[in-house]
């Protein structure tokens, strides 16, 4: 198994089994990263630290507590420095469900230097799965959410993906085309993952998922259900998206759709 990492991490040994959907491993807290072949000589470390560092454009939001949460796709054993203080800080279940498809269909959507958009990124682990499988990845969120994104993005992708993801501001519904043109930004996927729940923005979240859909772009959405709101959601989403559903888990009441904008 491979190591996704780009410096020598703490301490930390994979346990427990993958849940549903597939994918996530819980980990301890102690053990060694090393003794699977992650890290190598201090000075390596050293200058890829310095590399982090000079790339990294945002700072961490300072939380009380980060842990560090391990997964396995595509292969890699990838690490996501998580809070519980945030909700941006913290992989949910549909994150694991869409990586999962990604795994599974790479050939069938052609993910090999794709252009892929993130809404919604949080701590990254979609974003970072989707350039380990090759594509061409910009993951989006919140100001306040853009540190420890870019923080985990750059560990986990540098000097291990052809193409290194980029981290840029997303206020869903607020200027849209100014910050991406049109003439210039174009996706061949949009991803999205449990950006559906109870919050206020849910039209400027359709608003921002129908910008960026263009003609040929295909939106990728996977959403655990907990609220009316959230079907209320689905019916609008359904209104302006032919849409198709390509994956259930109904133990954990995730679903995973697959939408391209209705034209004329």
């Amino acid at each position: 198994m491979d190591v996704c990492l780009s410096s020598v991490q703490q301490p930390g040994r994979l346990g427990g089994e993958p849940s549903s959907p597939p994918g996530w491993l819980e980990a301890e807290k102690e053990g060694a990263l090393q003794k699977d072949g992650a890290g190598g000589p201090p000075g390596d470390s050293n200058k890829i630290e310095a590399t982090l560092h000079s790339l990294q454009k945002f700072v961490p939001t300072d939380y009380a507590s980060y842990t560090q949460e391990y997964y396995q796709f595509a292969g890699k054993k990838i690490v996501i420095q998580e809070s519980i203080e945030s909700y941006g800080a913290v992989v949910w279940p549909g994150a694991t469900a869409l990586c999962h498809y990604l795994e599974e269909h790479t050939d069938e959507l052609n993910l090999q230097d794709a252009k892929i958009l993130e809404i919604g990124a949080g701590p990254g682990l979609v974003s970072i799965v989707a350039s380990i499988l090759g594509a061409q990845v910009t993951a989006t969120d919140l100001p306040d959410v853009l540190g420890n994104l870019q923080y985990n993005l750059l560990k986990n992708t540098l000097k291990c993906t052809a193409h290194l993801p980029e981290v840029k501001e997303l206020v869903w519904g607020e200027d849209l085309e100014q910050n991406f043109p049109k003439s210039t930004f174009y996706y061949d996927y949009v991803l999205a993952s449990d950006v559906v729940y109870h919050h206020y923005f849910l039209d400027k979240l359709l608003t921002t998922m129908v910008y960026f859909s263009q003609p040929g772009t295909v939106l990728l959405w996977a959403n655990k259900f907990r609220f009316s709101t959230d079907y209320e959601f689905l019916d609008k989403f359904n209104q302006v998206f032919d849409t198709t559903l390509l994956a259930e888990y109904p133990e954990s009441s995730i679903k995973l759709f697959k939408g391209i904008l209705k034209w004329g």
